[in-house]
């Protein structure tokens, strides 16, 4: 279990690493880093390159914006393969739902227990 902790830890950290580094070394707004991570996680799923390394790290490379991209791709290929071309408007829906409600209610949840302070 600890090498698999230090595997998610290093990848993870590896991938916030390169986020950090494009903040402080770029012009790139934080938005735009989401998005191009969301991008890349397609683009290395569709290569067949991240799905070994969501095996090898686990976590910290699933739970990342990369993950979700790479979910998302998957979740296409995979509804392409079984429904057709209608599969490319579900497939990363019906993937990604379970996640997305689960943020969603998490957040939601979270609102109703603690009140935000304004700022001075």
């Amino acid at each position: 279990m600890t090498m698999e902790l230090l595997k998610a830890f290093l990848i993870g950290g590896a991938i916030c690493a390169v986020g950090q580094i494009l903040i402080d070394f770029t012009k790139l707004t934080p938005a735009r880093i989401l998005t191009g991570y969301v991008v890349a996680g397609v683009i290395l799923s569709a290569l067949g390159i991240y799905e070994p390394l969501a095996e090898f790290a686990g976590a910290g490379a699933t739970v990342p914006l990369t993950g979700f991209g790479h979910l998302l791709a998957e979740g296409i290929r995979k509804a392409v393969g079984r429904d057709g071309i209608l599969g490319i408007f579900t497939g990363g829906l019906t993937a990604s739902a379970g996640g997305v409600t689960a943020a969603l209610l998490f957040g939601l949840g979270v609102s109703l227990l603690f009140r935000t302070k304004e700022r001075e």
